[in-house]
Protein backbone atom coordinates (compact mmCIF):
# COMPACT_ATOMS: atom_id res chain seq x y z
CA UNK A 1 0.00 0.00 0.00
CA UNK A 2 1.12 3.48 -0.89
CA UNK A 3 0.89 6.82 1.58
CA UNK A 4 0.97 10.33 0.66
CA UNK A 5 2.03 12.69 3.32
CA UNK A 6 0.44 16.08 3.51
CA UNK A 7 3.44 18.44 4.07
CA UNK A 8 3.09 21.24 2.02
CA UNK A 9 2.17 23.70 4.65
CA UNK A 10 3.52 26.60 6.71
CA UNK A 11 2.42 26.10 9.84
CA UNK A 12 1.77 29.75 11.23
CA UNK A 13 0.54 28.68 14.72
CA UNK A 14 3.98 27.57 14.96
CA UNK A 15 5.75 30.76 14.49
CA UNK A 16 8.50 31.61 14.79
CA UNK A 17 10.14 28.29 14.57
CA UNK A 18 8.35 28.11 11.17
CA UNK A 19 9.64 30.98 9.48
CA UNK A 20 12.59 29.10 8.48
CA UNK A 21 11.26 25.71 8.37
CA UNK A 22 8.29 23.78 7.31
CA UNK A 23 5.75 22.82 10.50
CA UNK A 24 6.78 18.97 9.52
CA UNK A 25 10.15 19.57 10.36
CA UNK A 26 9.72 20.90 13.40
CA UNK A 27 12.41 18.49 16.23
CA UNK A 28 10.75 16.07 18.33
CA UNK A 29 13.34 13.87 20.06
CA UNK A 30 16.37 15.25 17.78
CA UNK A 31 13.98 13.83 14.29
CA UNK A 32 11.90 16.03 12.84
CA UNK A 33 7.71 14.86 13.30
CA UNK A 34 7.76 13.85 9.27
CA UNK A 35 10.61 11.78 10.01
CA UNK A 36 8.79 10.10 13.08
CA UNK A 37 5.13 9.34 10.62
CA UNK A 38 8.18 7.84 8.19
CA UNK A 39 9.00 5.47 10.75
CA UNK A 40 5.94 4.55 11.21
CA UNK A 41 4.66 3.73 8.31
CA UNK A 42 7.98 1.85 7.58
CA UNK A 43 7.19 -0.55 10.79
CA UNK A 44 3.84 -1.21 9.08
CA UNK A 45 5.40 -2.29 5.75
CA UNK A 46 4.36 0.92 3.79
CA UNK A 47 7.19 1.48 2.37
CA UNK A 48 6.25 3.56 -1.26
CA UNK A 49 5.85 7.26 -0.05
CA UNK A 50 3.94 10.55 -1.78
CA UNK A 51 5.15 13.62 0.24
CA UNK A 52 3.35 16.38 -0.39
CA UNK A 53 5.39 19.70 -0.44
CA UNK A 54 5.18 23.47 -0.55
CA UNK A 55 6.59 25.88 1.65
CA UNK A 56 10.39 25.24 2.17
CA UNK A 57 10.23 22.61 0.42
CA UNK A 58 13.73 22.05 -0.52
CA UNK A 59 14.72 21.32 3.19
CA UNK A 60 12.30 18.47 2.90
CA UNK A 61 13.93 17.28 -0.26
CA UNK A 62 17.42 17.85 0.88
CA UNK A 63 17.02 15.83 4.50
CA UNK A 64 14.73 13.14 3.06
CA UNK A 65 16.08 12.84 -0.72
CA UNK A 66 14.73 9.08 -2.09
CA UNK A 67 13.60 7.99 1.24
CA UNK A 68 16.77 5.10 0.74
CA UNK A 69 18.21 6.17 4.66
CA UNK A 70 14.85 5.87 6.09
CA UNK A 71 14.37 2.39 4.71
CA UNK A 72 11.26 3.58 2.09
CA UNK A 73 10.89 4.84 -1.37
CA UNK A 74 10.06 8.56 -1.48
CA UNK A 75 8.73 10.53 -4.86
CA UNK A 76 7.46 14.19 -4.12
CA UNK A 77 4.63 16.65 -5.80
CA UNK A 78 4.61 20.18 -5.24
CA UNK A 79 1.40 22.37 -4.12
CA UNK A 80 2.01 25.67 -5.44
CA UNK A 81 -1.14 26.83 -3.47
CA UNK A 82 -2.50 26.66 -0.52
CA UNK A 83 -5.92 25.04 -1.33
CA UNK A 84 -6.89 22.25 1.04
CA UNK A 85 -6.24 19.17 1.84
CA UNK A 86 -8.55 18.17 -0.97
CA UNK A 87 -6.41 19.77 -3.24
CA UNK A 88 -3.46 18.50 -1.86
CA UNK A 89 -4.18 14.85 -2.52
CA UNK A 90 -5.20 15.40 -5.80
CA UNK A 91 -1.58 16.93 -6.82
CA UNK A 92 -0.53 12.62 -5.93
CA UNK A 93 -3.55 11.53 -8.43
CA UNK A 94 -0.72 10.51 -11.57
CA UNK A 95 1.44 8.39 -9.16
CA UNK A 96 -1.40 6.29 -7.62
CA UNK A 97 -1.72 3.65 -10.24
CA UNK A 98 -4.49 1.05 -11.27
CA UNK A 99 -3.00 -1.51 -9.56
CA UNK A 100 -3.13 0.63 -6.17
CA UNK A 101 -6.83 -0.88 -4.77
CA UNK A 102 -6.14 1.46 -1.66
CA UNK A 103 -3.85 4.19 -0.22
CA UNK A 104 -3.08 5.70 2.59
CA UNK A 105 -3.02 9.57 3.55
CA UNK A 106 -1.95 11.23 6.34
CA UNK A 107 -0.59 14.69 7.61
CA UNK A 108 3.31 14.97 8.01
CA UNK A 109 2.66 17.19 10.89
CA UNK A 110 1.07 14.98 13.66
CA UNK A 111 3.09 12.55 16.04
CA UNK A 112 2.10 8.95 15.27
CA UNK A 113 2.86 5.69 16.40
CA UNK A 114 3.09 2.26 14.34
CA UNK A 115 0.46 0.68 15.89
CA UNK A 116 -1.81 3.95 15.69
CA UNK A 117 -1.16 3.62 12.06
CA UNK A 118 -1.81 -0.66 12.26
CA UNK A 119 -5.19 -0.18 14.08
CA UNK A 120 -6.98 1.66 11.14
CA UNK A 121 -5.01 -0.68 8.14
CA UNK A 122 -6.58 -3.75 10.18
CA UNK A 123 -9.76 -2.39 10.41
CA UNK A 124 -10.59 -0.24 7.50
CA UNK A 125 -13.37 -1.18 4.96
CA UNK A 126 -15.71 0.58 2.67
CA UNK A 127 -14.94 3.16 0.04
CA UNK A 128 -12.80 5.14 2.68
CA UNK A 129 -12.36 4.96 6.39
CA UNK A 130 -10.98 7.19 8.60
CA UNK A 131 -9.36 7.11 12.13
CA UNK A 132 -10.84 8.73 15.04
CA UNK A 133 -9.87 9.28 18.72
CA UNK A 134 -11.98 10.43 22.00
CA UNK A 135 -10.87 13.84 23.23
CA UNK A 136 -12.66 15.52 25.97
CA UNK A 137 -11.61 19.09 24.39
CA UNK A 138 -12.62 19.26 20.63
CA UNK A 139 -12.74 23.11 20.38
CA UNK A 140 -10.70 23.61 16.84
CA UNK A 141 -10.64 20.02 15.67
CA UNK A 142 -13.42 18.14 13.15
CA UNK A 143 -15.69 15.71 15.14
CA UNK A 144 -17.72 12.31 13.47
CA UNK A 145 -20.53 12.03 14.42
CA UNK A 146 -21.49 7.71 13.40
CA UNK A 147 -24.05 4.92 13.61
CA UNK A 148 -21.98 1.84 14.48
CA UNK A 149 -19.18 1.76 12.35
CA UNK A 150 -20.83 3.91 9.27
CA UNK A 151 -20.09 7.81 9.55
CA UNK A 152 -23.01 10.09 9.04
CA UNK A 153 -22.01 13.69 9.27
CA UNK A 154 -18.59 15.15 10.18
CA UNK A 155 -18.62 18.77 11.44
CA UNK A 156 -15.63 21.19 10.84
CA UNK A 157 -13.59 23.12 13.64
CA UNK A 158 -17.25 23.00 15.62
CA UNK A 159 -16.85 23.63 19.35
CA UNK A 160 -19.55 22.77 22.15
CA UNK A 161 -20.93 18.91 23.05
CA UNK A 162 -22.08 17.41 19.63
CA UNK A 163 -19.65 15.22 19.56
CA UNK A 164 -16.32 13.70 21.38
CA UNK A 165 -15.18 11.84 18.53
CA UNK A 166 -12.40 13.50 16.62
CA UNK A 167 -11.23 13.49 13.29
CA UNK A 168 -7.00 12.64 13.31
CA UNK A 169 -6.83 13.38 9.61
CA UNK A 170 -5.64 9.95 8.64
CA UNK A 171 -7.84 8.15 5.97
CA UNK A 172 -7.34 4.91 3.78
CA UNK A 173 -8.89 5.82 0.28
CA UNK A 174 -9.83 4.07 -2.78
CA UNK A 175 -8.57 5.65 -6.33
CA UNK A 176 -11.87 6.36 -6.90
CA UNK A 177 -11.79 9.58 -4.25
CA UNK A 178 -10.26 11.14 -7.48
CA UNK A 179 -13.55 11.41 -8.57
CA UNK A 180 -15.38 13.03 -5.91
CA UNK A 181 -12.40 15.28 -4.77
CA UNK A 182 -13.01 17.08 -8.31
CA UNK A 183 -16.57 17.62 -7.86
CA UNK A 184 -15.74 19.27 -3.87
CA UNK A 185 -17.10 22.75 -3.51
CA UNK A 186 -14.53 25.19 -2.39
CA UNK A 187 -15.43 26.17 1.82
CA UNK A 188 -16.41 28.68 3.36
CA UNK A 189 -12.54 29.05 4.30
CA UNK A 190 -11.37 29.28 0.76
CA UNK A 191 -10.03 25.63 0.23
CA UNK A 192 -10.91 22.19 -0.79
CA UNK A 193 -11.34 20.01 2.45
CA UNK A 194 -11.12 16.35 1.72
CA UNK A 195 -13.67 16.36 5.12
CA UNK A 196 -16.52 18.08 2.47
CA UNK A 197 -15.19 15.46 0.30
CA UNK A 198 -15.79 12.72 2.92
CA UNK A 199 -19.12 14.39 3.34
CA UNK A 200 -20.26 14.45 -0.16
CA UNK A 201 -19.13 11.05 -0.60
CA UNK A 202 -21.46 10.14 2.39
CA UNK A 203 -24.44 12.14 0.38
CA UNK A 204 -23.84 10.34 -2.45
CA UNK A 205 -24.17 6.92 -0.54
CA UNK A 206 -20.56 5.35 -0.52
CA UNK A 207 -19.52 3.87 2.83
CA UNK A 208 -17.03 5.85 5.29
CA UNK A 209 -16.33 4.46 8.16
CA UNK A 210 -14.73 5.65 11.04
CA UNK A 211 -11.98 3.15 13.04
CA UNK A 212 -11.22 4.24 16.60
CA UNK A 213 -8.25 3.84 18.32
CA UNK A 214 -6.32 4.55 21.64
CA UNK A 215 -2.95 4.36 20.14
CA UNK A 216 -0.57 7.60 20.13
CA UNK A 217 -1.68 10.08 18.06
CA UNK A 218 -0.79 13.67 18.62
CA UNK A 219 -1.92 16.98 16.62
CA UNK A 220 1.11 20.06 17.43
CA UNK A 221 -0.88 22.67 17.10
CA UNK A 222 0.93 25.50 18.25
CA UNK A 223 5.14 25.81 18.69
CA UNK A 224 4.67 25.14 22.40
CA UNK A 225 2.99 21.70 22.07
CA UNK A 226 6.06 20.37 20.58
CA UNK A 227 7.03 20.30 24.42
CA UNK A 228 4.35 17.88 25.61
CA UNK A 229 5.36 15.72 22.08
CA UNK A 230 8.97 15.48 22.88
CA UNK A 231 7.81 14.73 26.79
CA UNK A 232 6.16 11.65 25.16
CA UNK A 233 8.41 10.53 22.68
CA UNK A 234 11.50 10.58 25.59
CA UNK A 235 9.78 8.81 27.82
CA UNK A 236 8.64 6.25 25.84
CA UNK A 237 12.37 5.33 24.92
CA UNK A 238 13.12 2.02 26.00
CA UNK A 239 17.28 2.04 26.25
CA UNK A 240 19.97 4.52 27.16
CA UNK A 241 23.07 5.06 24.46
CA UNK A 242 25.81 6.76 25.83
CA UNK A 243 28.17 6.94 22.70
CA UNK A 244 29.71 10.28 24.17
CA UNK A 245 32.54 10.54 26.79
CA UNK A 246 31.06 11.22 29.90
CA UNK A 247 34.29 12.42 32.07
CA UNK A 248 34.66 11.82 36.44
CA UNK A 249 31.84 12.96 38.64
CA UNK A 250 29.24 13.10 35.98
CA UNK A 251 25.87 12.21 37.71
CA UNK A 252 23.41 10.75 35.39
CA UNK A 253 19.71 9.30 36.61
CA UNK A 254 16.96 7.67 34.30
CA UNK A 255 17.13 7.08 30.34
CA UNK A 256 19.85 9.79 29.08
CA UNK A 257 21.57 9.17 25.40
CA UNK A 258 24.25 11.22 24.37
CA UNK A 259 25.17 10.86 20.86
CA UNK A 260 29.13 10.64 19.08
CA UNK A 261 31.51 12.66 19.53
CA UNK A 262 29.80 14.54 22.62
CA UNK A 263 31.67 15.65 26.09
CA UNK A 264 29.61 15.89 29.62
CA UNK A 265 32.08 17.67 31.35
CA UNK A 266 32.69 17.11 35.22
CA UNK A 267 30.42 18.01 37.41
CA UNK A 268 27.33 17.74 35.58
CA UNK A 269 24.00 16.36 36.56
CA UNK A 270 21.59 14.97 34.08
CA UNK A 271 18.40 13.54 34.88
CA UNK A 272 15.72 11.66 32.17
CA UNK A 273 14.60 11.32 30.11
CA UNK A 274 17.27 13.47 28.04
CA UNK A 275 18.93 12.99 24.59
CA UNK A 276 21.28 14.92 23.60
CA UNK A 277 22.90 14.97 20.25
CA UNK A 278 26.57 14.17 18.73
CA UNK A 279 29.21 17.18 18.85
CA UNK A 280 27.89 18.66 22.14
CA UNK A 281 30.40 20.58 24.75
CA UNK A 282 28.69 20.42 27.99
CA UNK A 283 29.54 21.72 31.14
CA UNK A 284 31.67 21.73 33.93
CA UNK A 285 28.52 22.00 36.22
CA UNK A 286 25.52 22.05 34.05
CA UNK A 287 21.87 20.82 35.22
CA UNK A 288 20.03 19.03 32.54
CA UNK A 289 16.70 17.80 34.10
CA UNK A 290 13.80 15.29 32.71
CA UNK A 291 12.22 16.05 29.15
CA UNK A 292 14.72 18.06 27.44
CA UNK A 293 16.87 17.65 23.57
CA UNK A 294 19.54 19.39 22.88
CA UNK A 295 20.62 18.99 19.44
CA UNK A 296 23.83 18.60 17.39
CA UNK A 297 27.11 20.81 17.80
CA UNK A 298 25.51 22.78 21.18
CA UNK A 299 27.83 24.23 23.83
CA UNK A 300 26.25 24.77 27.23
CA UNK A 301 29.02 26.59 29.58
CA UNK A 302 29.27 26.07 33.62
CA UNK A 303 26.60 26.72 36.07
CA UNK A 304 23.43 26.73 33.60
CA UNK A 305 20.28 24.96 33.82
CA UNK A 306 18.18 23.63 31.11
CA UNK A 307 14.55 21.46 31.82
CA UNK A 308 11.75 20.32 29.66
CA UNK A 309 12.66 21.83 26.78
CA UNK A 310 14.26 21.79 23.62
CA UNK A 311 17.54 23.22 22.52
CA UNK A 312 17.96 22.94 18.53
CA UNK A 313 21.38 22.52 16.74
CA UNK A 314 23.99 25.05 16.60
CA UNK A 315 23.63 26.87 19.69
CA UNK A 316 25.74 28.41 22.34
CA UNK A 317 24.77 29.05 25.82
CA UNK A 318 26.74 30.59 27.98
CA UNK A 319 27.17 30.47 31.70
CA UNK A 320 24.49 30.63 34.77
CA UNK A 321 21.66 30.59 32.28
CA UNK A 322 17.87 29.10 33.20
CA UNK A 323 15.51 27.74 30.16
CA UNK A 324 12.60 26.09 31.24
CA UNK A 325 9.75 25.15 29.82
CA UNK A 326 10.97 26.97 26.36
CA UNK A 327 12.27 25.99 22.32
CA UNK A 328 15.73 27.87 21.36
CA UNK A 329 15.66 27.39 17.72
CA UNK A 330 19.00 26.72 15.88
CA UNK A 331 22.10 28.95 15.80
CA UNK A 332 21.42 30.88 18.60
CA UNK A 333 23.68 32.80 20.63
CA UNK A 334 22.82 33.37 24.47
CA UNK A 335 24.61 35.04 26.70
CA UNK A 336 25.54 34.66 30.32
CA UNK A 337 22.47 34.89 33.35
CA UNK A 338 20.21 34.90 30.21
CA UNK A 339 16.38 33.83 31.93
CA UNK A 340 13.68 32.74 30.20
CA UNK A 341 10.69 33.67 32.58
CA UNK A 342 7.70 31.03 32.86
CA UNK A 343 4.10 31.19 33.88
CA UNK A 344 1.37 28.45 33.39
CA UNK A 345 -1.88 29.31 32.05
CA UNK A 346 -1.04 31.84 29.12
CA UNK A 347 -2.92 33.73 26.99
CA UNK A 348 -0.96 34.54 23.89
CA UNK A 349 -2.01 36.74 21.11
CA UNK A 350 -1.32 35.37 17.67
CA UNK A 351 -2.61 37.86 15.13
CA UNK A 352 -5.50 38.69 16.82
CA UNK A 353 -6.52 35.37 18.54
CA UNK A 354 -5.89 34.64 21.95
CA UNK A 355 -4.61 30.91 22.13
CA UNK A 356 -4.07 29.56 25.56
CA UNK A 357 -0.33 27.98 26.57
CA UNK A 358 -0.72 25.68 29.91
CA UNK A 359 3.34 26.41 31.11
CA UNK A 360 5.86 28.13 28.82
CA UNK A 361 8.85 30.16 28.65
CA UNK A 362 10.19 31.38 25.55
CA UNK A 363 9.98 30.27 22.21
CA UNK A 364 12.92 31.64 20.04
CA UNK A 365 13.73 31.27 16.07
CA UNK A 366 16.84 30.33 14.70
CA UNK A 367 20.03 32.92 14.10
CA UNK A 368 19.72 35.50 16.98
CA UNK A 369 22.32 36.30 19.53
CA UNK A 370 21.40 37.75 22.79
CA UNK A 371 23.23 39.28 24.99
CA UNK A 372 24.23 38.71 28.66
CA UNK A 373 21.88 39.23 31.75
CA UNK A 374 19.00 39.35 29.81
CA UNK A 375 15.40 38.57 31.06
CA UNK A 376 12.61 37.25 28.56
CA UNK A 377 9.37 37.62 29.94
CA UNK A 378 6.91 34.56 30.36
CA UNK A 379 5.22 33.57 26.26
CA UNK A 380 7.11 36.48 24.70
CA UNK A 381 8.80 35.09 21.61
CA UNK A 382 11.69 36.31 19.73
CA UNK A 383 12.35 35.82 15.64
CA UNK A 384 14.46 35.44 13.63
CA UNK A 385 17.82 37.39 13.03
CA UNK A 386 17.57 39.53 16.37
CA UNK A 387 19.93 40.87 18.35
CA UNK A 388 19.42 41.70 21.78
CA UNK A 389 21.70 44.13 23.74
CA UNK A 390 23.14 42.98 27.14
CA UNK A 391 21.05 43.98 30.55
CA UNK A 392 17.54 44.37 28.49
CA UNK A 393 14.17 42.80 29.55
CA UNK A 394 12.01 41.39 26.37
CA UNK A 395 8.60 42.72 27.34
CA UNK A 396 7.09 42.01 24.25
CA UNK A 397 7.44 39.80 20.74
CA UNK A 398 10.30 40.60 18.80
CA UNK A 399 9.51 40.26 14.97
CA UNK A 400 12.48 39.34 12.62
CA UNK A 401 15.51 40.93 12.60
CA UNK A 402 14.64 43.27 15.79
CA UNK A 403 17.45 45.12 17.54
CA UNK A 404 16.87 45.64 21.16
CA UNK A 405 19.43 48.46 22.43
Amino acid sequence: MKAIILAAGEGLRCRPLTLTRSKVMLPVANKPILEHVINSLEENGVKEIILVIGYEKERIMDYFEDGLNFGVNIKYVEQKAQLGTAHAIKQAKELIGPDDTAFLVLNGDNLVEARTIADLLSNCEGDASLLTVKMEETEGYGVVLTEGKKVKQILEKRPGDVSRIVNTGIYVFTPQVFETIEKTPISEYGEYAITDTLQLMIDEGKTVTAVPTDSKWLDAVHAWDLLKANSIVLNAATETVTEGKLEDNVVTKGKVSVGKNTKIRSGTYIVGPVMIGENCDIGPNVVILSSTTIGDNVSIRPFTEIQNSIIMNDCRISSHCCVSNSIIGSNNTLGSYFVAEEKENLEINMNGVIHNAPKLGTIVGDDNNIGCRVLVKAGVTIAVDCQVESGKTVHRHLPRSSVVL
